[in-house]
């Protein structure tokens, strides 16, 4: 059973950690174009430092400065446009088929949920810039981290072992935001530990980046600890595995190759690490996910705390977002009533996947009373139904401590969604067995409380690809998701506000990735934009 990554505890360090990089380097307050940050010599003098600063990579998930929720680390860059799990939600859920932001004058959003994006837009910039900065905190950390460096410092064995595992982490992490580099950009700036202080980054392409991080995960997977051994909110072998199963998912995307059975293989790695199904569906999005049943699902998360890490991040924009403005229904959620009254709303499309056999299914948490299911205007936030899959109360009857900084923790990568890559990766000729994924489907079905499970004939693309939507809807996959069907880009798939049409018309092919923000490469001319931009 995991114990807790008291990020909490250490925020203090964590922000002394920011605050020593950027006193130290201008290279903080700029676009991080590489890896370029210097840790003082003065902040390993204690031995308990180097937990701290290990706290501080798995932080840039969640925080965007030291000055509280509005502010930012990154130069020019607004703490609302560069939130790790916010913009990773915008770029991965609002711009596609479930979600709409009603809210058009906040930066970047009308361009995102209609499709129309330019490489001038600050949440594309926001992104790329903190999933480098993630590269440039863990490169720093393996820099002061050697064995040269721990011997100059008399550092303990016992603390020479926790490092080890600290330093496979800091690769993972790493890897993991590479990994969203490749799937959202095509390339990135690289660096690693070994890349000269103040030299220009090379740039990686797609091929590059998939061999890296995949030689990366396979090289550090022993040296992580095993899968639910470790502190909740520190990453595991299994999130090592779970990294390796979506690349092979989507290798036909990234690469041309067809790594389907790869990524069965590594499903059931997984799978046998131990992980189980929350008890109850809701359990994995509620403010006490870290202590209830969650943890036997939730693999990866990103942390949330209504105290001591306030952030504008996904489970705060969510929930404050999903209190209607015609239902005020933020108490029972466990924020204001008014919330953000209609921020967020779902498209038809996303609604329409719930017909009258998901009526009792706990995954629907549609709220459609007096509310028309198209939504014309986008200003109207009377128009289009809403949810609440996401909750700042508890599985015991409480709330989270703040009305609007949720405790609730965002689940990047939990169980459910290992179940349904198994089943796809088996009906896309990986291997396993069909009657283990119609298993798996059915547990999810089963945990859900719908009577409505499936049988072979059952399963099919399109039948996984709809209940993905149903099972993993507002977690950061969708647009992955249809780009692998080939139903992003171009007419076949339509849905409202697709392309700026209010019923959704054809988007050029170039736009299954996003621009190289301007700003980023002027930072970099080894940067060139992506074809077609």
């Amino acid at each position: 059973m995991k114990t807790r990554f008291k990020m909490n505890k250490t925020i203090g360090m964590i922000c002394l950690f920011i605050v020593t990089l950027v006193s130290c380097t201008d290279d903080l307050n700029i676009v991080p174009n590489d890896d370029q940050t210097v840790l003082s010599e003065n902040l390993f003098e204690d031995e308990s430092a180097y937990k701290q600063v290990l706290a501080g990579i798995y932080a840039n998930l969640a925080l965007t400065g030291t000055d509280g929720a509005g502010s930012s680390n990154l130069k020019n860059i607004d703490a609302g446009t560069s939130q790790f799990g916010r913009v990773l939600l915008y770029t991965q859920t609002l711009a596609a088929d479930q979600m709409i932001w009603s809210y058009e004058n906040d930066p970047g959003t009308r361009e995102l949920q209609r499709n129309i994006w330019t490489a001038q837009n600050p949440l594309l910039l926001g992104m790329f810039s903190r999933a480098h900065l993630s590269v440039a905190l863990a490169n720093n950390f393996l820099r002061e981290t050697t064995a040269d460096k721990l011997d100059a410092r008399g550092v303990s064995d016992d603390t020479r072992n926790e490092i080890t595992v600290y330093r496979a982490e800091a690769r993972l992490m790493r890897a993991m935001a590479y990994y969203y580099m490749m799937d959202l950009f095509g390339k990135a700036n690289f660096a690693d530990e070994t890349t000269p202080i103040n030299s220009l980054p090379e740039v990686l392409d797609r091929a590059q980046l998939f061999s890296f991080i995949e030689s990366e995960l396979k090289d550090i997977e022993n040296s992580l600890v095993a899968a639910r051994q470790n502190e909740y909110g520190r990453a595991d072998r299994a999130v090592a595995q779970m990294i390796l199963a979506k690349i092979y998912l989507n290798a036909e995307v990234y690469i041309g190759e067809n790594r389907y059975s790869d990524c069965i293989s590594y499903c059931e790695q997984v799978i046998a690490g131990g992980y189980e199904l929350a008890d109850n569906y809701l359990h994995n999005f509620m403010a006490d996910n870290n202590t209830n049943s969650a943890t036997k699902e939730i693999i990866f998360p990103i942390v949330s705390d209504g105290t001591t890490t306030q952030n504008f991040g996904p489970t705060t924009v969510m929930i404050n977002g999903s209190v209607g403005s015609l239902e005020k229904n933020g108490d029972p959620v466990g924020v204001g009533t008014e919330g953000w009254g209609g921020a967020l709303r779902v498209r038809p499309e996303f609604a329409e996947l719930w017909d009258g056999s998901f009526n009792n299914d706990d995954r629907n948490t549609i709220i459609s009373a007096d509310r028309p299911i198209n939504i014309s205007d986008i200003s109207d936030r009377d128009t289009g139904y809403i949810i609440q899959k996401y909750s700042n109360a508890t599985s015991t009857g409480g709330f989270g401590i703040d009305k609007t900084f949720v405790d609730t923790d965002f689940p990047l990568y939990r169980l459910a969604d290992v179940y349904l890559m198994y089943a796809e990766a088996h009906l896309r000729g990986g291997g396993g067995s069909v009657a283990t994924a119609i298993g798996y489907i059915n547990d999810l079905r089963t945990r859900a409380n719908n009577p409505n499970t499936i049988s072979s004939g059952d399963l099919t693309l399109d039948f996984i690809l709809d209940e993905r939507s149903r099972e993993l809807h507002w977690e950061a996959h969708r647009r992955q998701d249809l780009i692998r069907y080939g139903r992003y880009t171009g007419g076949n798939y339509n849905w409202a506000w697709k392309g700026n049409g209010s019923n959704g018309i054809a988007i050029p092919a170039h736009f299954d990735l996003y621009p190289i923000p301007v700003g980023s490469m002027a930072a970099n001319p080894n940067l060139k934009q992506n074809l077609g931009y």
